[in-house]
């Protein structure tokens, strides 16, 4: 099985050099809206971070989401 989405937040964060803090304030600036580190991490923890976040986190982060087909199912 993968990373979930806070583990694999986690990593990348660590790989870019960046704090949870950093990307709370980067989030506020892109959304619009209040986000701390608390209550980003409480959504990461839970597993209840809307898509349409991860996709601007990984933005943020220099990343973007990709789906690719599995070749092998079916």
């Amino acid at each position: 099985m993968g990373l979930f989405a806070r583990e694999q937040v986690k990593v990348l964060l660590a790989q870019e050099v960046m704090t949870l803090k950093d990307l709370a304030n980067a989030l506020s600036k892109e959304l619009g809206k209040k986000y701390t580190p608390d209550n980003l991490s409480h959504k990461l923890r839970k597993g209840s971070i809307p898509y349409n976040e991860m996709v601007i986190i990984a933005k943020i982060l220099g990343y973007k989401i990709k789906f690719e087909k599995e070749n092998n199912l079916f």
